[in-house]
């Protein structure tokens, strides 16, 4: 015999568990784990014209950070280089990256989301996004500076 669905029982299992899932996750040890929402997460702006969101440390203090980099499309940064190596991973959208003192954005090749780069200390690159906003989370010893490649 089939047994025709009900909406309002669906409805209040729905409800029921996220009211026990919010309970249960209201009863974490802080001492033990700390969750930041996304709405929770505070979005900064650069100079360069990206944004950034410091999770962990303090980026211009030696030491660990970890620093979420949103690069709003169609903005690139020129020839650089950082004095420490980054581990980066491209969280959402496309990051455009390029290496060499050259600075030649047609030449920028495509990391998609899900992916992993080293940016090696003092080594010259470049990157972006083209076509839509790319979040990156970058890890990092500090003090993170940037020094631009010497002109040609």
């Amino acid at each position: 015999m089939f047994r025709i669905f009900n909406w309002q029982q669906l409805t209040m299992t729905i409800g029921l568990s996220l009211y026990f899932a919010s309970a249960i996750a209201a009863d974490l040890d802080p001492k033990t784990i700390s969750i930041k929402l996304p709405d929770q997460i505070k979005w900064v702006a650069n100079p360069s014209g990206s944004e950034s969101a410091v999770l962990v440390g303090d980026p211009s203090k030696p030491g660990l950070y970890v620093v979420l980099n949103k690069w709003k499309a169609h903005h690139n940064s020129k020839p650089h280089s950082h004095p420490n190596d980054r581990f980066i991973t491209v969280i959402s959208g496309t990051w455009w990256v390029g290496t060499g003192s050259d600075y030649n954005p047609d030449t920028l090749k495509p990391v998609p989301a899900g992916s992993f780069v080293t940016h090696y200390g003092n080594e010259i690159h470049y990157d972006g996004a083209k076509d839509e906003d790319t979040i990156l989370q970058i890890v990092g010893i500090g003090p993170a500076t940037s020094k631009p490649a010497p002109a040609k």
